[in-house]
């Protein structure tokens, strides 16, 4: 076979596996050697399962044998993000307080994907409750970014982003409040995508009706992304948020003419969001291959007075309700960063919910008159490039000094308030070799037209088509 299986795109492999050129034993296989060489440098899958992930490849080959119908994730290996529930099989949220927790039960999504034939193969790393865009914990330590090892991969879903570039699996399961999927994207050259909350349907949690935080796929290209969220989306009773529409209208083609489309370039989200100029000089000659495909690119962004106030109000009283109780039992077990963020949400009134809650419902209507005159908004993922992994986070962003750990984020955060899709797409490289995305965002509800208008770019450049140069163990 003339590539390594561990090199294909997921739809690549999965079309081979319907075929039955390629085994699942053999696609896992494949995988579990590459973890063996690749992963002790980026420490990215943090468990594994060799045994029971062969094991469920075993029993896929026997139905495809059988003739039996194969659901559309047939055979594909996949590590699930560890802050999801997995039955049987250690998750840690990043936290020595759940270093030994075994779940016996799956999360939604785990069981979801695993339904569409996805075989475990382990968990990714992420930050201690997945709170912060760089990926470092005390139970597993760093993530690297496989292009520079030096750097930080992102977060929260880094170990996702990282095993996906260092292909040590073909999808990944990534999960997104201020840009937590978004930014590891474009640090690691593949392509995320935040979905309109209630597209891929969240677990039960401490909160039914939050939309800051959602689910959502990951892949090497915008089709192994959007073959992801055709088994993540869909319905669900439990999740009063989830949208109807179902996960096979996204199985389709998504070529698409852009000509005629019509593209606000936000580069700094109104003032809000200043990027550094080496994510700048990358991402500005980008909106020429648009403009190639037939675009009209303006410079334009919606209003976003208070929504940087609106996140942060939302994010602190999300992490009081979630984590508030191990604070009060274990204050001493949780990182600093989220002591604060607990603090803050305690320190709330509730005038300043009420604030939040008003401006967050005017954001919205803000955006959908926005979205009236244009198709897509395009902005830089993140602010600054893939920073030193031995950084809890950049001490400043275009000049500015940094006073916490969410200040690099806000090009990715302040997208999240409006409750609209937004996409990560690999769009070059910095002098230095380091990765940049390009964000692109659409509507409400406009996912598959987000994602058609990244594969036409994505297809017109290749930028994701440049892979690691990685050490071998």
């Amino acid at each position: 076979m003339p590539d390594a299986l561990h090199e294909l795109d997921a739809t690549d492999l999965a079309a081979r596996l319907r075929r039955r050129e390629v085994s699942a034993r053999e696609v896992v296989q494949a995988h579990l050697d590459r973890i063996e060489q690749i992963n002790p440098a980026v420490n990215a899958i943090v468990t594994l399962d060799p045994e029971g992930a062969l094991t469920a490849a075993a029993r896929a080959d026997e139905r495809l044998v059988r003739g039996a119908a194969v659901p559309p994730l047939h055979g594909l290996p996949i590590a699930f993000k560890d802050t999801r529930l997995t039955r049987g099989m250690r998750t840690t949220h990043g936290s020595p307080l759940f270093a030994d927790h075994v779940p016996d039960v799956d999360d939604l999504l785990v069981d979801r994907l695993q339904q569409a034939g996805a075989i475990r193969l382990g968990k990714t790393n992420v930050p201690e409750f997945a709170a912060g865009s760089h990926t470092f914990n005390a139970v597993f330590g760093t993530t690297r970014n496989p292009y520079d090892l030096t750097r930080s991969a992102g977060g929260s879903s880094g170990g996702a982003a990282a095993a996906l570039a260092a292909g040590l699996q073909p999808l990944a399961d990534g999960s997104d409040m201020g840009g937590s999927l978004r930014n590891p994207a474009s640090f690691c050259n593949v392509v995320g995508l935040r979905p309109t909350p209630g597209r891929v349907p969240s677990p039960p949690g401490s909160d039914l009706w939050d939309t800051l935080a959602v689910p959502g796929p990951m892949g090497r290209t915008v089709s192994d992304a959007a073959l992801l969220l055709s088994a993540m989306a869909g319905p669900d009773p439990r999740c009063p948020l989830s949208l109807e529409t179902p996960g096979a209208a996204f199985r389709v083609p998504l070529d698409r003419d852009l000509r005629g489309l019509r593209i606000a370039w936000a580069p700094d989200l109104g003032g809000y969001a200043p990027a550094d100029p080496e994510v700048l000089a990358v991402l500005e000659p980008q909106l020429r291959v648009l403009e190639e495909l037939g675009c009209r690119v303006d410079t334009a962004c919606p209003d976003l007075a208070g929504a940087d106030a609106t996140f942060r109000t939302l994010r602190a009283h999300s992490f009081d309700l979630a984590l508030g109780g191990l604070l009060d039992s274990d204050p001493q077990a949780l990182k600093p960063s989220i002591v604060w963020n607990i603090e803050q949400g305690r320190r709330l009134t509730v005038a300043d919910l009420h604030t939040a809650t008003t401006t967050h419902s005017r954001l919205y209507l803000g955006t959908l008159e926005f979205f009236s005159g244009y198709d897509l908004l395009l902005t830089p993922v993140s602010q600054v490039a893939p920073f030193d992994a031995e950084l809890e986070y950049p001490g400043e962003v275009a000049g500015r000094p940094t006073n916490s750990y969410l200040d690099w984020m806000r090009s990715a955060y302040l997208i999240s308030v409006l409750g609209v899709p937004a996409l990560s797409v690999p769009a070059g490289f910095t002098p230095g070799g380091l990765p940049v995305g390009l964000q692109f965002i659409g509507p409400p509800r406009a996912d598959l037209a987000v994602l058609q208008a990244g594969h036409a770019y994505e297809s017109a450049t290749r930028h994701g088509r440049r892979r690691p140069d990685l050490p071998t163990a």
